[in-house]
């Protein structure tokens, strides 16, 4: 556990590892294996195991994992792939790495998530797969997204990074896709430092993506010796350094025996924001289904629309000065630069989207925050809401 004194800040984020992953870490390094060894292996079977798959592929991020299984599912120039306009980048970079188009959807005001009625409108004979992302880890209207990938024999790319041991229906995160990918960046439920995992039914699907991160070398290529594709010099297609080291993977094995007493951890500090917070009218809380279980990516709230994006900027900026980690989450994807130069999308086609985004706040949000620290993150909040209120009046 954490200790803080008075000038100790508290940070958006934090990973929490104990001495048990240092201890399977140092053992990993002292083996020395430390690429495509039994750690990996082992990571693999233990997600597998928990989201009910057939096969899991470990790679080196998220972003590599939605990158391969595009390239898996032949996308390639002049496809169109239908993804969400409110996203981390990373949803649509990948459309671009294949040559395809991407052909962004607003998103549902509760959920954060695309919109299955708009999703259907924009199927056309160009449309090759759809990218579903369970923004924040929620997994709402994703059943809908299946029903309508299967509806139009469509792959649905689950894009789960967010979401890992969540569940919707009794159904984990990471089921609804013909293909889904987690990521294991620092401030995820769990973290391998950096890494990503690939997880499917698909034979095919799995064995492709097993050789492209590995340089395009036959899957069953190893460093001991050579599989069915030849020596450790043979490559079967292009492919890519897209593996997971046996030290990242060691970590993520620790981190996984752990992921139970994780989630619990982190649904303690969103169930505790969520009472402290949940009288304020101007604050907008996370929306959860019922019948969905949330294993809590991250703590995002929204401003009312009497705040401005400028408003909610001089907020964050506000918590930032005292000591207070946040940051908003996320500009519209299609309003980045580069996208709106190379397709020209513009303020208002999207707003939704727009107007969420300008309106976001994530709060610090991680396993061992203490409940001081979570009242002083929001005394802090609603001091620089009530300052802004006060200016205008």
């Amino acid at each position: 556990m954490r200790s803080y004194n008075s000038t100790d800040s508290i940070p958006l984020a934090q990973p929490d590892i104990t001495e048990a992953e240092v201890r399977c870490v140092v053992d990993t390094l002292r083996s020395g294996r430390l690429s495509i060894g039994p750690r990996l292996e082992e990571f693999e079977r233990l997600i597998a195991l928990r989201i009910g798959r057939q096969h899991a592929v470990g790679v080196s991020s998220g972003t590599a994992g939605l990158h391969l299984a595009l390239l898996a599912l032949g996308i390639g120039e002049g496809d169109e792939v239908i993804t969400p306009a409110f996203s981390f980048a990373a949803s649509a970079n990948c459309i671009l790495y294949v040559g395809a188009k991407p052909v962004f959807i607003d998103c549902d005001p509760r959920s954060l998530n695309m919109r299955p009625n708009d999703v259907e409108k924009h199927i056309t004979e160009k449309t090759k797969a759809i990218i579903g992302v369970e923004v924040f880890g929620n997994p709402m209207g994703m059943d809908r997204l299946a029903a309508i990938s299967s509806k139009y024999e469509l792959p649905l790319v689950e894009d789960c990074c967010e979401g890992l041991g969540g569940r919707h229906n009794d159904e984990p995160i990471g089921r609804y896709g013909r293909v889904g990918v987690f990521g294991f960046y620092p401030n995820k439920q769990i973290t391998t430092g950096e890494g990503g995992m690939i997880v499917t039914d698909d034979d095919r699907i799995a064995q492709r993506c097993r050789s492209l991160r590995n340089q395009g070398r036959s899957a069953s290529t190893t460093q001991d010796g050579p599989g069915l594709g030849g020596s450790w010099l043979a490559h079967e297609r292009l492919g890519y350094n897209y593996r997971l080291s046996e030290i990242h993977a060691a970590l993520g094995c620790a981190q996984m025996r752990r992921l139970d007493e994780l989630i619990e951890a982190r649904q303690r500090v969103a169930a505790a924001y969520t009472r402290r917070l949940m009288g304020n009218t101007d604050i907008i809380l996370p929306t959860i289904e019922p019948d969905t279980f949330m294993s809590w990516f991250v703590y995002v709230i929204r401003l009312s629309d009497r705040f401005t994006a400028d408003d909610r900027n001089t907020i964050i900026e506000g918590l930032r000065r005292h000591d207070v980690g946040a940051a908003d989450y996320f500009p519209p994807i299609p309003l980045l630069p580069y996208f709106q130069q190379q397709f020209g999308y513009k303020p208002g086609d999207f707003p939704i989207a727009e107007s969420v985004s300008h309106r976001t706040i994530a709060l610090p949000f991680f396993s061992t925050i203490t409940d001081r620290e979570i009242d002083l993150v929001c005394q802090t909040l609603e001091l620089m809401m009530t300052r802004i209120a006060f200016a205008r009046s």
